[in-house]
């Protein structure tokens, strides 16, 4: 059992009191200033509590600006994160958490300071989804904080985050997407616009393809990495959820599309001759070269443009892929698989406008095994 003492210092109180260590030697720790004997009594029970519970903390003199750049950010580095998801953890901390919390101990770190960085946030302007990404952030390198022992309580879980009002997905109609496809049809890359129309790949999965990745015979794509920004540069990567690797089924016209996209990509590396520049990818610039993902944006927003449709984003050919399915009755699990989400809640949660359908499809489809195929509005009860 840990064991310390009280002791008079001249006009205040001392406590002494003997701390474990990690390699079972024994240190002495003390703390004085306390101003009277019965507030030094009180601290000296609650530390050899903690000492005999295995909670206590060892003081340390790490800031939060010490402890998030050089332990937690290096440490999420060699995780394998995303370099996107990286240079976001690494943005947040250099431009809203360190300016505001960097000189605070971050043993003394507490809700309330929290509080005020999330209302001084919001009092400049940040919209209340970032305020929740950074967030997002503290609560993490606050986990892992108190998962090494470096904290008692991670404080972020006692904080107060904006509510963000979830935002009105913009999704085409089949009818539009299907005019959209029309309208393309003669396009370059119309089978890159189909497979992201028929699979609801991402921007990234669909630039990352690679002809290996394919097999035309098998009908099916798998996705293995994709091609991100990273701040000023594109990089390859991991997709973006561990279930992103996936293989998705494909239909046989995206199936024909993609024979006939790669026999042209073929003439176009017999025409370029030695310039080619073979990436092994199935979406490319003429010259072979990696389409940027931004360009390939800015292409889709022409194409939008020039058939009169509604402007919607290049990722909102996801969610309309996602909600035509799940409005048609296919099960949400297949949907979260194809779509690489990381759990069927997440389907369900971020699409829940497909699920009144779902549920009339689904109210009589439990209906009629019931009941029959037959009619039995005005039928007269059994007797």
């Amino acid at each position: 059992m840990a064991q310390g003492s009280v002791r008079q210092r001249g006009g205040t109180w001392t406590v002494v009191f003997d701390e474990s260590r990690s390699d079972g030697r024994r240190r002495q720790r003390s703390k004085g200033g306390f101003r009277t004997r019965k507030d030094a009594e009180r601290y000296l029970r609650e530390q050899l509590v903690s000492l005999d519970a295995g909670t206590y903390m060892a003081p340390h003199k790490l800031t939060v600006a010490t402890y998030l750049a050089e332990h937690w950010l290096p440490a999420m580095q060699s995780r394998g994160l995303r370099p996107s998801t990286l240079e976001r953890y690494e943005d947040h901390v250099r431009c809203a958490i360190t300016p505001a919390l960097g000189d605070l101990p971050l043993q003394r770190l507490m809700p309330t300071h929290l509080n005020k960085l999330y209302g001084d946030l919001r009092g400049t302007g940040r919209a209340p989804k970032t305020i929740r990404n950074i967030h997002g952030v503290l609560s993490k390198a606050l986990a892992d904080a108190e998962r090494w022992g470096l904290v008692g309580r991670n404080a972020a879980r006692l904080a107060d985050v904006p509510a963000v009002a979830r935002p009105k997905l913009r999704v085409w109609s089949p009818e539009q997407t299907r005019a959209f496809l029309s309208a393309v049809a003669n396009d370059r890359l119309f089978a890159a616009w189909l497979l992201a129309a028929t699979t609801g790949m991402r921007r990234g999965e669909l630039l990352g393809l690679r002809w290996e990745d394919i097999d035309l015979d098998a009908g099916v794509v798998r996705v293995a990495r994709a091609r991100v920004r990273a701040g000023n540069q594109v990089v390859a990567g991991e997709p973006k959820t561990a279930r992103g690797r996936r293989t998705i089924a494909l239909d046989p016209t995206t199936v024909a599309a993609l024979r006939q996209h790669r026999k042209r990509q073929t003439e176009e590396r017999l025409a370029a001759g030695p310039h080619y520049a073979d990436s092994g990818l199935a979406f490319t610039m003429p010259a072979g070269t990696p389409i940027h993902p931004n360009r390939f944006s800015l292409w889709f927003r022409r194409h939008v443009r020039a058939a009169g449709l509604p402007a919607i984003r290049l990722h909102d050919m996801r969610h309309s892929y996602a909600t035509a399915g799940l409005a048609a009755g296919v099960p949400p699990k297949v949907m979260s698989e194809r779509l690489g989400h990381a759990t069927v809640a997440f389907t369900l949660d971020t699409y829940t406008s497909a699920l009144p359908a779902m549920d009339k499809s689904a109210a009589d489809v439990v209906a009629g095994l019931i009941l029959g195929t037959e009619k039995v509005r005005g039928s007269r009860p059994a007797r």
